[in-house]
């Protein structure tokens, strides 16, 4: 199938829900790209241990493809002063849902029961933000379709994906607020602050856990 190898394709198969697929990337280590930015191939996470959000979010979308959904994305886009975030999005039951691989506990899975992608970007509004209270979430993505990179074999290449992050960065985005908006917005207060500090997977580095 996809010409997915054999081993692959067993763990896939056996991803047969959103919630499978999210168990599984849970169970991945963050990938802190302590040797560097990458942007691994659903193979080399499938074949190690670790992952970030993007990554998380291709292999989802190439899980949800095995099983008959279409391999989308959304990208969440921050302010200059916070990391953007991409999740995998998927319709059940005719709502929207998502999977995301975070290392917070906030910018989680996302049930189906969100009537548009607007809806579901919003979900992730006001826990958007960063260690000084700031909420930094500015604009979502169309869903990306990963099969435009059918034939740039995404799905199946053991070299890193460069292609699809800078691909999603380009395609339209929708302002969640204007101006005004922005300016009247009130800061994240003690007790939710208090969130930032759970990380699920330890970095090793300083200064390398906002994913």
């Amino acid at each position: 199938m996809f010409g997915i190898g054999k081993k692959e394709l067993k763990i896939l198969k056996k991803l047969n829900t959103p919630k499978k697929i999210q168990d599984f990337l849970n169970k991945k280590r963050m990938n802190f790209e302590d040797n560097g930015n990458t942007n691994l191939s659903p193979t080399s996470v499938l074949r190690g241990k670790i992952c970030h959000c993007l990554e998380g979010a291709v292999l989802a979308a190439l899980a949800l493809r095995v099983h008959g959904y279409p391999p989308l994305l959304v990208d969440l886009k921050a302010n200059d002063y916070d990391f953007d975030h991409v999740v995998a999005v998927f319709k059940q039951y005719g709502k929207w849902g998502a999977i995301s691989k975070t290392n917070h506990g906030v910018l989680r899975y996302r049930e189906p029961v969100y009537n548009s992608i607007r809806e579901l970007a919003m979900s992730f509004f006001h826990e958007y933000y960063d260690r000084e209270g700031k909420k930094n979430l500015r604009s979502y993505s169309r869903p990306l379709n990963l099969k435009i990179f059918d034939k740039r074999g995404w799905m199946t290449t053991e070299e890193e994906v460069d292609y699809i992050p800078e691909y999603l960065d380009d395609v339209k985005h929708y302002p969640i607020m204007n101006r005004k908006q922005i300016s009247n917005l009130r800061k994240a207060d003690k007790v939710e602050l208090e969130t930032d500090k759970f990380l699920e997977w330890k970095p090793r580095k300083r200064g390398k856990s906002r994913y």
